[in-house]
């Protein structure tokens, strides 16, 4: 039996579902420890500073998505600004590479929880990359084999996931009453100070970037005319008070050495204090389905977006092949994938990943900024956003390049790769 329209149209609680999954993937967990090195006590600032900035961007997205709700989200409203060229194509293909320096986090993620839990050879390193590798292997194959079971993972993987994490909060306040001592640690004159809470907050704003997914849902979306603000705006304020409140925990469960010394493990190791080696191995296994599962989705989405990308001629018609059934782009993910985290660091891919979608999103804002009569929306807002993005973006660059270098050349040169490539595309006689 045919479906009827109604039973085509999801939920804003469905759609609600979406965007919290695609927030409280692997970001949470491949940078929180991070986090902490950065703004120490003042790490729930730090996310709050962060969760800003996805809250203002949000409104931009949900207008636009409201007034072009096909498929596509970011690359559609970048074509209805700036058409085909150069200039639409080099931001495009910056989101598909900022996918790809997600999934360098997330599978760097599921190394290092993977490398505690089950170690092979006797040398972290070792197990690190081998875990970091084959989890985007498996990944591939799971996306070979079956598009639905990758949905199937993440349904699955976001109940999971919040319930742990909701109970890892409760369990943490309830350690607070048992370990008071720590809580001095979140005091302001443990703060870093406010360029280092900014920079910090804008290194790990990886963590908030998959709100963006809820705008391929809209078209389907009940009563969208109400509930599209409701989908965006429910969706980044829940995952900003679930990081702050994790925030708080972390810090106030550990020493700033043990942090230090578990960084890449850490949401683990804060479970350790009140519930022991059980809570570690909860939390670790948490972070492996939640890593997983994001770094199978987001391979899915990446292949869709270059897919899209290459049908709009703005990347070569080579991406339009096919492999087994699936968009070569899959493949093509991957590898580079794969390669970026095993040649990287945490602090560099973070740095990359959050520079790219800082860029993204400032111009996403600009350009409601610019249809806000064709959006019936608040100009103002749209304007302050792209301002806060772009601040946010030079902010981290200046920062992060006394102490990072690495990260802020990789960031830099990724953007400008997409914009040469796509150049060189454009001007070549025959594609």
């Amino acid at each position: 039996m045919e479906k009827t329209e109604i039973d085509k149209k999801i939920s804003l609680k469905d759609a609600i579902s979406i965007g919290i999954g695609g927030m409280v993937g692997g970001g949470i967990f491949a940078v929180l420890g991070l986090a902490v090195s950065l703004a120490k006590g003042g790490t729930p600032v730090a996310f709050l500073f962060a969760g800003i900035i996805a809250l203002s961007t949000a409104y931009s997205y949900a207008k636009l998505s409201k007034k072009y709700p096909e498929n596509g989200g970011t690359v559609r409203f970048v074509h209805q600004q700036y058409g085909n060229g150069i200039f639409a194509g080099g931001i495009n293909n910056l989101l598909w590479v900022s996918y790809i320096v997600m999934l360098a986090l997330y599978s760097s993620a599921f190394g290092s929880y993977g490398a505690q839990l089950a170690p092979m050879s006797g040398d972290k390193e070792i197990d690190v990359r081998i875990f970091q590798s084959a989890i985007i292997i498996v990944a591939l194959l799971i996306n070979y084999l079956s598009v639905k079971l990758v949905g199937d993972i993440e349904a699955i993987a976001v109940i999971v996931k919040l319930i742990i994490l909701i109970a890892f909060i409760g369990v943490g306040f309830y350690g607070f009453t048992l370990h008071p001592e720590n809580l001095g640690q979140l005091l302001p004159e443990n703060w870093e100070s406010p360029i280092l809470l900014l920079s910090g907050g804008m290194v790990i704003f990886v963590a908030y970037e998959g709100f963006e997914l809820i705008a391929n849902s809209i078209a389907d979306l009940e009563n969208k005319e109400k509930n599209t603000e409701k989908a965006y705006f429910g969706a980044v304020g829940f995952v900003v008070i679930l990081y702050i409140l994790i925030a708080i925990i972390t810090v106030g469960a550990l020493p700033f050495e043990q942090i230090t010394n578990a960084e890449d493990y850490v949401l683990a190791k804060a479970a350790e204090p009140t519930l022991g080696q059980i809570g570690f191995t909860i939390i670790t296994v948490t972070a492996l389905i939640s890593t997983f599962s994001a770094i199978s989705a987001t391979i899915l989405g990446s292949g869709r977006v270059n897919y899209d990308i290459a049908v709009d001629k703005e990347l070569p018609s080579f991406f339009c092949h096919q492999l087994w059934g699936k968009p070569v782009g899959l493949v093509i993910t991957a590898v580079l994938s794969v390669t970026l985290v095993n040649f990287f660091n945490l602090q560099s891919i973070s740095t990359a990943g959050s520079v790219g979608f800082l860029l993204i999103f400032g111009i996403v804002n600009y350009i409601g900024y610019k249809k806000h009569i064709e959006l019936n929306s608040k100009k103002w807002i749209h304007i302050a956003a792209s301002i806060l993005c772009f601040a946010a973006f030079l902010t981290l660059i200046i920062q992060q390049f006394s102490q990072n270098k690495t990260g802020v050349i990789t960031a830099v040169g990724i953007i400008l790769l997409c914009f040469l490539l796509e150049w060189a595309y454009k001007n070549t006689p025959s594609k």
